[in-house]
């Protein structure tokens, strides 16, 4: 088994809260990670049907059976799981007692801001890091972007990428998602979902992508937010302190996977993608989702942004540090290139030049192998993302 960065979080939030929560994409690893890191406790799966029966015609009776605590795997399709919860809780505050599985747009987290406010910590699985495939990392850029990060390819190295988007697609989007939208123009839905995989890296502008996709604004909204609540795409905030500056105020959109992005877009070789026009912006799109990785991972919020200002001046991401002098910006530029131009390192100084003082060193993630500190930027390699830290260094 893959060892999962998010262990060390769920054994430590296990040792406060009564119930942990684990959710996620679908096929991200959310059921394997429970049973392993919670071993000792039973599993149960709601998406049995005598067990889901059992549940809703006896519901003491159902949990009776687990009274020193379970693991829950798929437990929005018991809805009344979380009030039951509620009061098993409260009688007993037993940390680490229930582990609860599943994906959000479904009501899982519905449930739990409902029933268990205060007694359940959630944590966010995503496909694996590039840190977490370690060895199984295998090939350049292109091939780990269009492969991507989803645990089932990459713990079966002969099965073919294409293939399993394929089901994917079919099984977990077109399924699931236009169960909760009910969508009944599928070509419109899946015209939709492509072109967004063609917007990545790109301020968000619903009217366009509505007009394009041939449906109302109100429609794109509502799918847009199913996917993201899916956990297929991510949606990067900009920057909320102006510095005197006027800012864009539109989100930049992500896949949370540069696999069912590439594949959403036609590419199936990695010599398709490396000619691909849109090639920086699935570069981009992976080192983004490397860093919310990096930080959902260790069970802590986002805290990501980006900077744009009606003048061109931008930062590709940004995060705040905590320092000794007080609160620093971290900002990182992103360039798909092979080799470390003066163009790039220039990109990076204008990235951090908005916050002033308060800037750390920049950082410049690019496509090549160099690592060093140049002309005042720190260049990073792409392979330097399985290190990513939130840094007390400047």
């Amino acid at each position: 088994m893959i060892e999962r960065d998010l262990a060390a979080a769920l054994r430590r939030l296990a040792a406060s809260f009564p119930v942990l929560t684990l959710t996620g994409p679908r096929q991200s690893g959310k059921t394997t990670l429970a049973r392993h890191v919670f071993g000792n406790l039973p599993y149960v799966s709601l998406e049995n049907p005598a067990e889901l029966a059992f549940a809703q015609e006896d519901p003491k009776g159902f949990l009776a059976r687990f009274a020193q605590g379970a693991v829950f795997d798929e437990a929005q399709r018991w809805p009344g799981l979380f009030s039951w919860l509620q009061g098993l809780v409260d009688a007993d505050r037993q940390p680490g007692r229930f582990i609860l599985t599943g994906s959000q747009q479904f009501g899982l987290m519905a449930g739990v801001t409902q029933s268990l406010a205060g007694r359940a910590a959630v944590l966010n699985l995503w496909p694996l890091s590039l840190g977490e495939l370690g060895p199984l990392a295998a090939g350049d850029a292109d091939a780990m972007m269009l492969r991507g990060g989803y645990p089932t390819l990459a713990t079966q190295p002969t099965l073919a990428a294409q293939d399993w988007y394929a089901s994917y697609v079919a099984t977990y989007i077109e399924r699931d998602v236009r169960q909760v939208l009910r969508v009944q123009d599928l070509g419109s839905f899946q015209r939709f979902v492509r072109l967004c995989a063609g917007r990545v890296g790109s301020l968000l502008n619903l009217t366009a992508l509505a007009n394009e996709a041939g449906i109302a604004q109100t429609t794109a909204r509502q799918w847009l937010s199913v996917l993201e609540s899916s956990q297929l795409v991510q949606l990067l905030a900009p920057y909320h302190r102006n510095f005197g500056k006027r800012l864009v105020k539109m989100p930049k959109l992500y896949f949370v996977d540069t696999g069912l992005a590439c594949w959403l877009l036609g590419l199936r070789k990695p010599e398709q993608l490396a000619l691909h026009p849109q090639r920086g912006a699935l570069f981009e799109n992976w080192v983004v989702t490397e860093f919310f990785k990096s930080r959902l991972h260790q069970g802590l919020p986002p805290d990501l942004w980006f900077w744009r200002d009606n003048n061109g001046v931008e930062a590709d991401l940004l995060f705040e540090v905590a320092t000794p002098q007080g609160p620093m910006m971290q900002t990182v530029e992103i360039k798909s290139g092979h080799t470390v131009t003066p163009d790039a390192v220039r990109a990076g100084q204008r990235s951090a030049a908005f916050a002033g003082e308060e800037a750390l060193l920049p950082w410049l993630v690019h496509g090549g192998t160099d690592a060093y500190v140049r002309s005042g930027v720190r260049c990073i390699p792409w392979q330097g993302m399985t290190a990513l830290a939130w840094p007390d260094e400047g």
